[in-house]
């Protein structure tokens, strides 16, 4: 560049020097321009190089024709045709140039920057005709054809100052470019001096004007020389409406040129160009209305861009991962892009997830690398948005950019997380030219954005990433499972810190796996790691060791083994130990428990039904005993729970120590056992069997500090009689239920003729509850009368049941049915309303006593039913008499003495029936609010012929008296009976000596019978 520069200084400076020698330098320096270009061209090989071989074409043009000129002047002669014509044919090479770069490096299409040259193009035609061309045209002494070519070579001119104007405005000032605009501002100084000396005959030959054509010459073979002379065809970043102040400073000034020439030609006293100096203002006037109208409309598609641009911003700020990016981004574009405006996008990101993965592989090696080059100007440079011509890119990715010329690429640099080298994506849209134009600022805001919250997202899982890798490791150091790895020789090269809990091994001690291995264990432990190291173990199997603690405990452990020794970071098996030791103990606890019973240890329901499946099939014969507990309940309701648990042991005990330990006991209930009998082929084994516990069982029980005494119930099957478990379990709960209808204290083996029993009293249960919906009952009065003197106090209301087939059913043969199903309280209910009635029709005043159950009673609202059925008959409460049983007084229920309390307070009198024949407590007699006790005709019955029962019913008057109680003796039949009852000063009694129950209709009669006989008679019969 320097020896080019030294070179055309000596040749220019010759020419002028030595006008004998201007001809031969002056070719000479037109010739070596044209050599600098060519040898430019062929070293830096630019993209395009067709316009720099018409510039070259357009030098060589020029210096032919200087040769012509020179050679004619250097003979005395006119300039000729010839020089003339090749001098207008350099114009047309220049321009084509000119157009070449522009249009090479231009991929938007800028109306304003060509309104921009519309302007500057009108005032330089102005004022060259103004100033140079018109005061030629106007003299007379110039020909026709001079003023043509004049004509010619200013419209030549007036387009290179044009496309001149047009490339310095569009490329950066590199040295290329303002060498090349330097050219032709030397060149055209250079024709306007000729045109205007020429004429006056001033020009020659080496006169200061030829400076401007050397300088044309000079600079643009030296603007070829220069490297930047390739990014005269290189793409250029053109943005539409963009004015920088040196370029909006020239179009102020070029607007001034008008009326600067009209105020020169005012003052020079003749205004001759008027009429071209106002069209050319109106041309101006309306290029800049146009401009601003421009400008307005791109202001209103900025708001609207910036409207879309926030609404993407707050998408990208929410997105969670490149996918969403990439949604967000492509429908930001597609607020951006104008209505029914076609266009194609690329989003794409080296080693996101999200992003299509073809669009990673196109357009990587062709635009951007994937990691950005060391250095500041390569990362400057892949960072840089550029416009790309699509024909120009990888087939691939020029077809999904679609049949658009041109595309934005906007690239998205990401700070590598590691701290490596950034990663580069790309956002690459195409459209039309206008388009990508009006949409590049906003584009290129958007991939920043993009770039910007893709960092994030890579931030935020780095951050995440590094968070789970904490919070393993912690997990890893907490859990209570063992991890251990074991290398090739079978030591513990790792050991988790919860090593020194399960196995009692300090993790830091070098330790061989067989020393924590139970030695039953061995064999199995070397079979698990034989195979996991040949592969052969599943990853996901399971097994169990046990360990030898230090301590001598023995620890159970459940182990996965994997053999991870090609990994680099682990080499060994990874054995996994989870300690089960209290879970195989819970298990077996749970198990236990799930088959035995609780509290007496004895196996359950379950258990027993498998032992007597397992002794059934054995075919050598088997026995079912089920035993039930007689009135256990009252054990619970008067010693209390304890007692009663205890007492379920004990019996239990009994049982087993009756059979024998190899015989199976069970509890299957509350107070129910069962006991199974292996190898029993004679029933009468069994039944001796059962006869056998029934003894035991009524021997006294000693829990605690108490002694309790009672009986049981016993029902027996065998396999003579069932040919299967479940009838064979069902006959001996038929034999059971059988043993306490026949009143309890006894043991029945199942027969067939039971069976029929059985379903003679479901009969009875299904009759009953038809009875009481249809009241298909009657009451029966019995009367109580004193001992003494033989008077009538009162009646008990005893109810019937007039069965359809069986006739009139009395009681005994239907409560313990009522009892069972709960119809014992509707029945009692309504003989409860019955009897208070008819009280009220008797003469005189006898009261009437009830039985009321203790189901009855501890009904909800039975007080207050009292109440209301006294009311409603308007009988006193003290013509009422209430019979409960010991049971219900048994329990201590503070309702029911409650109840008590409040029926005498009313005048209801109270009184204990059967006394004597239940678990019964003579200290409750005195906290029990009650007024009368009933003797139980098992008493009365053998008062007369036993010593021991007289003395029972005389204590029970003599305490009765002491506690001013009334006594009421039941079943009184002999007279026998009638006279030592009244030796014995009990006061009242019933019975069939006096009456049977009478009919409703009869007690009437038996009133007026015994007020009318009131004399002899019935004194006479009370004294015998």
């Amino acid at each position: 560049m320097t020896c080019y520069g030294l070179w055309m200084t000596a040749l220019g400076a010759g020419a002028i020097a030595l006008p004998s020698l201007h001809t031969y330098f002056w070719g000479a320096v037109g010739l070596s321009s044209v050599g600098a270009i060519a040898v430019g061209v062929l070293r830096y090989k630019p993209r395009r190089r067709m316009p720099w071989w018409f510039l070259a074409g357009g030098i060589g043009v020029f210096a032919v024709g200087d040769l012509v000129y020179n050679i004619a002047a250097r003979d005395g002669a006119q300039a000729p045709l010839l020089a003339d014509i090749l001098y207008l044919s350099v114009f047309p090479l220049v321009v084509a140039g000119y157009y070449g770069f522009t249009r090479a490096s231009l991929t938007i299409r800028d109306r304003s920057r060509l309104l921009d040259l519309l302007v500057f193009a009108a005032i330089g035609g102005m004022a060259l005709w103004v100033f140079a061309v018109g005061p030629d045209l106007r003299s007379p002494a110039v020909t026709s054809f001079e003023k043509s070519a004049l004509a010619a070579y200013a419209l030549g001119n007036l387009l290179i100052f044009a496309i001149t104007v047009r490339l310095f405005a569009t490329y950066q000032r590199t040295v290329s470019v303002v060498l090349l605009a330097v050219g032709s501002a030397g060149v055209l100084a250079s024709d306007i001096l000729y045109g205007l000396w020429s004429l006056d005959g001033a020009y020659d030959n080496g006169s200061l004007i030829d400076i401007g054509w050397w300088v044309f010459y000079a600079t643009w073979g030296a603007a070829a020389l220069h490297p930047s002379m390739t990014g005269l065809t290189a793409p250029v970043d053109a943005r539409r409406g963009e004015v920088k102040s040196l370029w909006l400073g020239l179009l102020g000034a070029a607007t001034l040129v008008p009326p600067a020439a009209l105020l020169v030609q005012s003052v020079s006293g003749e205004i001759r160009d008027a009429p071209l100096i106002a069209v050319t203002s109106g041309v101006v006037f309306i290029v800049v209305l146009v401009r601003l109208t421009d400008s307005i409309f791109a202001h209103r598609h900025t708001v609207g861009r910036e409207r879309g641009m926030r609404e993407s911003m707050a998408a990208l700020v929410s997105a969670t991962d490149a996918a969403e990016v990439n949604r967000a981004v492509r429908a930001a574009v597609a607020r951006l892009i104008p209505p029914d405006t076609g266009y194609r996008l690329v989003f794409a990101v080296h080693h996101a997830d999200g992003v299509p993965a073809t669009a990673v592989s196109i357009w990587g090696p062709t635009i951007v690398p994937p990691v950005l080059p060391h250095g500041a100007r390569g990362a400057a440079a892949a960072r840089r948005t550029r416009v790309l011509r699509v024909r120009m890119l990888h087939p691939a990715l020029a077809e999904q950019l679609g049949g658009f010329e041109s595309a934005v690429m906007c690239p998205l640099v990401l700070d590598s997380p590691a701290g490596g080298a950034p990663r580069v994506g790309a956002l690459i849209v195409s459209a039309e030219a206008s388009v990508l134009d009006s949409l590049r600022d906003a584009l290129e805001v958007l991939a920043g954005q993009a770039a910007l919250a893709l960092e994030r997202i890579a931030l935020s899982d780095e951050v995440n990433r590094r968070r789970s890798e904490a919070y393993f490791r912690t997990l890893v150091q907490s859990t209570a499972d063992v991890i251990l790895i074991v290398g090739d020789d079978d030591s513990i090269r790792y050991a988790s810190p919860s090593t020194s809990v399960v196995l009692g091994v300090d993790p830091t001690d070098s330790t061989m796996l067989w020393d924590v291995i139970h030695p039953d264990d061995r064999a199995a432990v070397e079979q698990t790691l034989e195979l996991a190291r040949s592969g052969q173990a599943p990853a996901s199997e399971w097994t169990q060791w046990s360990l030898q603690h230090p301590g001598g405990s023995r620890v159970q452990v459940e182990v996965s083994c994997r053999d991870l020794r090609r990994d680099r970071t682990v080499r060994g098996l990874v054995i996994t130990m989870r300690d089960v030791t209290t879970r195989d103990r819970l298990e077996r606890e749970l198990s236990h428990r799930a088959l035995h019973d609780a509290l007496t240890g004895l196996p359950n329901r379950v258990l027993f039904h498998d032992r007597v499946r397992e002794a059934v099939a054995g075919g050598a014969g088997a026995a079912v005993l089920l035993v039930d507990l007689d009135d256990f309940t009252m054990v619970n309701d008067t010693s209390g729970h304890a007692t009663g648990d205890g007492l379920l042991t004990a019996v239990g005990q009994r049982i087993t120590a009756t059979l024998g330990d190899h015989q199976t006991v069970a509890r299957v209930g509350g107070d129910e056992f069962a006991a199974v009998i292996d190898c029993v082929a004679d029933p009468t084994v069994a039944e001796q069997i059962a006869a056998d516990v029934l003894a035991a069982l009524a021997e006294p029980f000693r829990v605690g500090e108490v002694t309790i005494t009672g009986t049981a119930s016993v029902g027996l099957a065998t396999t003579a009689d069932a040919s299967s478990v479940d009838e064979l379990l069902r006959q001996a709960d038929l034999a059971l239920r059988l043993a306490k209808g026949a009143g309890k204290g006894r043991w029945r083996r199942y027969q067939a003729a039971l069976h029929s029993a059985v379903l003679q009293r479901i009969e009875m249960r299904a009759a009953l509850e038809q009875a009481v919906a249809d009241l298909n009952f009657t009451v029966a009065y019995q009367p109580i009368v004193g001992v003494a003197d033989g008077e009538t106090v009162g009646f008990e209301a005893l109810v019937r049941w007039r069965h359809p087939t069986l006739g009139m059913v009395s009681p005994d043969e239907f409560i313990d049915v009522a009892e069972e199903t709960g119809l014992i309280e509707p029945i009692g209910d309504w003989v409860l309303q019955q009897a208070i009635t008819m009280a009220t029709a008797w003469p005189g005043t006898p009261y009437v006593s009830v039985n009321v159950s203790a189901r009855q009673f501890r009904a909800p609202y039975f007080v207050d039913k009292v109440r209301k059925a006294l009311a409603e008959a308007c009988l006193p409460a003290e013509r009422l008499m209430l019979e409960i049983t010991e049971r219900l007084l048994l329990r201590d229920d503070e309702q029911v003495w409650l109840d008590l309390t409040g029926l005498r307070e009313m005048g209801v009198r109270i009184a204990i029936d059967d006394f004597g024949t239940g678990f019964s407590s003579l200290s409750y007699l005195q906290q029990v609010p009650i007024d009368v006790l009933k003797i139980d005709k098992t008493f009365t019955a053998t008062v007369a012929s036993s010593t021991r029962q007289q003395a029972i019913v005389d204590g029970i008057v003599r305490l009765a008296q002491t506690l001013n109680l009334e006594v009421v003796a039941e079943g009184i039949e002999t007279e026998a009976d009638r006279d030592l009852l009244r030796l014995i000063q009990c006061p009242y009694g019933q019975g069939y000596l006096y009456s049977q129950p009478l009919a409703p209709d009869e007690v009437a009669g038996w009133l007026r019978f015994e007020h009318d006989t009131a004399g002899a008679e019935i004194a006479a019969i009370a004294k015998r």
